[in-house]
């Protein structure tokens, strides 16, 4: 089995981020198969077509569009902010979804992990994220679904994942991945 290159969007800023403690874990329970990478988000200006249709497109939106392309498939990781997807993940899915015909998500296979301190484990920032996914041809795994609430309880004190029932579940959560992956590349 080849090695997929497996982009991976993490829709908080925050130092601290517990989506981004999720994302190391993750990372560190990769199958063989996949080679998770994190998609730096931090400094894309906000989508504005004027800039494609002008042909003055920022730099930051072309090295995040030649990144992408070069991932098989990508991993979603979310916080809620508002019953919603974080304004940072949805401007990157606008930026990689235009000029029109030209989108970087096209037929890349997905999943969507969700991260909330509460019990709600993010369920309307997965949902939401879903909706666009389906938009943008981004065949999504359905099974299983990842919701991680009480995130913090879940964390040691260095913020890294000690929870054995979370972990023994990320890691099927990833090797389901890697079977939704070589199945719809």
């Amino acid at each position: 089995m080849q090695v997929k290159k497996v982009g991976v969007l993490v829709g908080s800023l925050r130092k601290e981020s517990f989506s981004r403690k999720i994302a190391k874990a993750l990372e560190e329970l990769a199958t063989p198969s996949l080679q998770l990478e994190e998609v730096n988000l931090e400094n894309l200006e906000m989508y504005n077509q004027d800039f494609d249709d002008e042909g003055n497109v920022p730099s930051s939106w072309t090295k995040f569009r030649d990144t992408v392309k070069k991932y098989d498939a990508i991993l979603f990781i979310t916080p809620e902010y508002n019953r919603s997807v974080p304004a940072l993940l949805k401007n990157a899915l606008d930026i990689g979804s235009r000029p029109y015909g030209k989108s970087v998500w096209d037929k890349k296979p997905g999943a969507v992990v969700s991260v909330s301190p509460g019990r709600l484990s993010a369920f309307g920032a997965n949902h939401h994220l879903r909706q666009s996914l389906v938009f943008l041809n981004v065949p999504t795994m359905q099974q299983p679904e990842a919701y991680i609430g009480d995130v913090a309880a879940l964390l040691d004190d260095n913020g890294v994942m000690t929870d054995v029932r979370t972990l023994e579940f990320l890691k099927k959560f990833l090797d389901s991945y890697a079977i939704w992956v070589e199945k719809n590349l």
